[in-house]
């Protein structure tokens, strides 16, 4: 523990889970029934986010490396619950008008702002009483859990009955799209299938991954030079000064 800085081993342990489950997804997107990934994902944030209220409740008197690993592998679930949502969740929207996309990443901008917020405000709660940081943050898993279970709650039994949401998924099914299966039986939908398939089959034709890269190449060289070129030169070689957690 003297050689590392807890906080950096676990973003480091975060990132590579998230890139790699998000990369299975990609290869194997035409096999994927979205609506049990994106389920799964938020499931699976739930899970966590309760694993690390119990790790905080079992360990709250102690340190040391155990509850460290414990912490490692509940942030390499959460790297897996993100490649699942965060990938599932655009492919979803990607099928209804921009504006939902737009709003979807205004709002995951935001969650880190508001986290920090959340995280400040149980912190302050409990700042002059014993254990006050333990107590905060087991609050703020608390609230976390919460929130993540009425996320899994809409998207499993609201989300799909929209009016609009059914409008944009009754469209992409006319057009041959094969993501929202699932999602029109959740929604009670009819499949119709696409009038123009029959007359010119290559109308519906899919594009392969490796198409799809070419034809954004753009956005995929921009996601290689944030994360590889800016972040993680600047994040790896950060000097904090000392080597350890420490009280905030």
């Amino acid at each position: 523990m003297q050689k590392y800085h807890p906080t950096r081993v676990i973003t480091l342990t975060y990132q590579p889970f998230i890139l790699t489950t998000t990369a299975i997804f990609t290869y194997h997107e035409a096999k994927v029934n979205t609506r049990m990934r994106n389920l799964a994902g938020y499931i699976l944030f739930f899970l966590s986010s309760f694993a690390a209220t119990i790790l905080n409740v079992a360990t709250s008197e102690r340190d040391g490396m155990a509850p460290f690993i414990g912490i490692c592998i509940i942030a390499a679930a959460f790297g897996v619950a993100d490649g699942h949502v965060q990938g599932g969740m655009t492919g979803d929207l990607s099928l209804m008008c921009p504006e939902f996309i737009q709003s979807f990443f205004a709002g995951l901008a935001a969650s880190g702002a508001i986290t920090s917020a959340l995280r400040l405000v149980t912190k302050a709660a409990f700042e002059n009483s014993r254990d006050g940081l333990s107590k905060g943050a087991m609050l703020f898993s608390s609230i976390l859990c919460f929130f993540v279970l009425v996320c899994v709650l809409l998207y499993a039994f609201i989300f799909p009955k929209l009016p609009i949401v059914k409008y944009y998924r009754s469209k992409a099914a006319s057009e041959g799209s094969l993501m929202v299966t699932a999602n029109l039986a959740a929604g009670e939908i009819q499949n119709r299938s696409n009038p123009t398939s029959d007359e010119d089959p290559a109308c519906v034709e899919r594009l392969s991954t490796k198409q799809l890269l070419l034809q954004n190449i753009d956005y995929a060289l921009d996601m290689f030079l944030i994360y590889k070129v800016l972040i993680f030169p600047g994040f790896l070689a950060e000097d904090t000064g000392s080597h350890s957690l420490g009280p905030w």
